[in-house]
């Protein structure tokens, strides 16, 4: 890729770090100097108080993201499987303190449907659509494609289209509930920082403590993540967020978080 047209272009919008994976002459497919980028984004992002949400989509308007590429993916031994390139994005993804929003502006298929389900929340244009094909390659998916995908939208459909490899429509795939909203054609990223601002207008503390809870709820059992529950709970309950959230309700004003 040249200087002028890099493979992942970043840029912020009022607190709002938007991601766009740009390899358009491979359907913006992930490699491993992407997937590079990818990590140093959300490094520099995390520690930056000014971005309180991120973004991902892909260039154009096809593609969100069509998988790994194939030509890297053809030479990769089993070592390199177990150093986990992909799943090792996602699962930052997943844990990352901030919350993520996947625009899924077309085709998500492979690791494109890995990484929009590593995700908080996705939204969707009218003609996205979400697949795990591996198998029809000759293997599985292995960043998310078999854990994610059946906790998100149950064991039978999740089989459905590991197994088969069919191709699921946006609006299938929001009424299984793996697309959360859907959005105009060429509106994606837009409807996504929508969705950014309203969680920015709220309490960013509450918001991390929130996320860390319902990421538990897929991993523990439910006495044990209310517990972790309570916990967050007793944690806002000391905070200054508390106070000025409750007060700006009762005085009927914009409340003015500090994330303390």
């Amino acid at each position: 890729m040249s200087p002028e047209r890099p493979e992942v272009r970043v840029e912020t919008r009022d607190g709002i770090g938007i991601a766009t994976i740009d390899r358009p002459a491979f359907r913006n497919a992930l490699n491993r100097s992407t997937v590079g980028l990818l990590r140093s984004v959300l490094g520099r992002w995390r520690e930056d108080p000014s971005v309180g949400c991120v973004v991902f989509t892909g260039a154009g308007d096809e593609v969100f993201v069509s998988g790994a590429d194939i030509r890297e993916l053809r030479e990769r031994t089993p070592a390199d499987a177990l150093d986990a390139i992909n799943s090792g994005l996602f699962q930052e993804i997943e844990k990352y303190p901030k919350p993520t929003i996947a625009a899924v502006n077309g085709a998500a298929l492979g690791g494109g449907c890995e990484l929009a389900i590593a995700c908080d929340l996705r939204v969707a244009v009218p003609n996205a659509r979400f697949g795990q094909p591996e198998t029809g390659l000759g293997i599985v998916p292995g960043a998310g494609g078999t854990q994610r995908l059946p906790r998100l939208v149950g064991w039978g459909r999740a089989r459905d289209l590991v197994l088969t490899g069919r191709v699921l429509p946006a609006e299938e795939a929001l009424s299984w509930g793996l697309v959360t909203r859907l959005a105009p054609a060429g509106a994606a990223v837009e409807a996504a920082c929508q969705i950014a601002r309203e969680i920015l207008r709220r309490g960013p503390l509450a918001t991390r403590l929130a996320k860390a809870a319902l990421n538990l709820a897929t991993q523990v059992p439910q006495d044990a993540g209310q517990w972790v529950e309570i916990l967050a709970q007793a944690v806002t309950f000391g905070s200054a967020d508390k106070t000025e959230g409750m007060s700006a309700f009762l005085e009927k004003r914009p409340a003015r978080f500090t994330g303390r």
